[in-house]
């Protein structure tokens, strides 16, 4: 069955997530802010849950329409085979959004999407109420510019949540940014990796994950597996796959240090969880200690941004301590996410190449310095 995809991602990342989608071999339709939009059957709808590592999240794209009235929606959304998807004891749950639309109270766009499933359902099954005692599917419909799109998620929670981070340090990284930065960044595995300030690990933790050739997805379940109507073996088969993939030979140069010794206990914590203990390096340091006998390296970290009141000091005195303790290592290569505007002043040089990008709410740059090539 051919089935249109679309890969949600955070605005700035559609890049990164297009070239993965591409990477497991999957057709690319069209890339649009923080979607992109491919073909894949049922197994794609598997691997691209259990491979992509910056995507938010899988979802099947049902239908798409001009709807300028509350009918038109109505009437569009029931005239989808809901039935192929849903069966009649189906748990659904609408949720949407809308951005400069005609159809602008977002609850009531998600109440007209429900009753037009039910009306369609109930035709279909000849049922009056539904008992909504199986497994989940979450609608959802996005208004933008009076276009709505009506999608099905396969993924069920955010495809940052990898199963491996149960306790988060304080303000942690999407999993799917820290993979983001790395794939953004010249380091395949084969040179020294740093992170100074590595918080509760996310960074190496992702960094060994990639290196290792491990499907992020790989420890946890998707909703689409616990649909009726869905070939559930085919996660099955991708888990298999993803297993055999895995190259546990491989010996790697990851190194996470932080001040904050709960830190670095949460970071061995999760580095175990992920199954990647063994392949980094992780200890309590002042970021002041840091240094490499290794000529060419690469630091990737997230340093605090000093968001919040009174912390704006701090961590620009932190961006001069960086600063002045990395231009020891001058033929390493950089590469540093905050919110703070003044960093590259306070860093003490400006950036080779500059990135806009979000974590969470908070517009960030990636600051790239590019050493030499050995």
């Amino acid at each position: 069955m051919k089935l249109e995809l679309i890969a949600t991602a955070t605005f700035g990342l559609e890049a990164v997530v297009k070239r993965e989608i591409e990477q497991l071999g999957y057709k690319i339709i069209k890339s649009e802010d923080a979607k992109i939009t491919f073909l894949g059957d049922e197994r794609a709808v598997a691997r691209s849950n259990l491979w992509l590592r910056s995507a938010d999240r899988v979802l099947i794209k049902m239908g798409e329409f001009r709807a300028l009235e509350f009918e038109d929606l109505f009437q569009q959304v029931k005239g989808i085979a809901w039935e192929e998807w849903i069966p009649p004891d189906g748990k659904f749950t609408v949720n949407g959004t809308s951005v400069k639309s005609k159809l602008h109270s977002v609850p009531a766009c998600q109440s007209i999407v429900k009753k037009a499933v039910v009306s369609r359902l109930s035709e279909v099954y000849g049922m009056d109420t539904f008992p909504e005692t199986g497994a989940e599917y979450t609608i959802k419909v996005t208004l933008l510019k009076d276009r709505a799109t009506i999608t099905l998620d396969t993924s069920g929670a955010g495809l940052h949540k990898r199963g491996y981070r149960s306790l988060a340090g304080e303000a942690p990284l999407k999993e799917t940014l820290a993979c983001s930065l790395l794939l953004l960044s010249y380091w395949r595995g084969e040179r020294l990796l740093a992170d100074p300030l590595c918080g509760s690990g996310t960074i190496p933790i992702e960094a060994a994950m990639i290196a290792l050739d491990m499907a992020p997805g790989m420890n946890r379940g998707f909703a689409a597996e616990r649909w009726t109507n869905f070939d559930a073996t085919v996660f099955d088969k991708a888990r298999d796959e993803a297993k055999q993939r895995v190259k546990f030979d491989r010996d790697l140069n990851i190194y996470g240090s932080d001040i904050d010794p709960k830190a670095i206990e949460l970071a061995m914590q999760h580095a175990e969880e992920a199954g990647v203990d063994e392949y980094i390096h992780l200890k309590q340091m002042n970021v002041a200690d840091f240094a490499s006998k290794e000529k060419y390296g690469f630091v990737v970290t997230n340093p605090p941004y000093g968001e919040r009141l009174g912390e704006s000091r701090e961590a620009e005195s932190l961006y001069r301590l960086m600063g002045k303790t990395f231009s020891k290592l001058d033929t390493w290569s950089f590469y540093i996410i905050t919110s703070n505007p003044y960093f590259e002043k306070n860093f003490g040089k400006k950036a080779d190449k500059r990135r806009k990008l979000y974590n969470g709410k908070l517009e960030c740059q990636y600051y790239q310095y590019f050493g030499p090539k050995p």
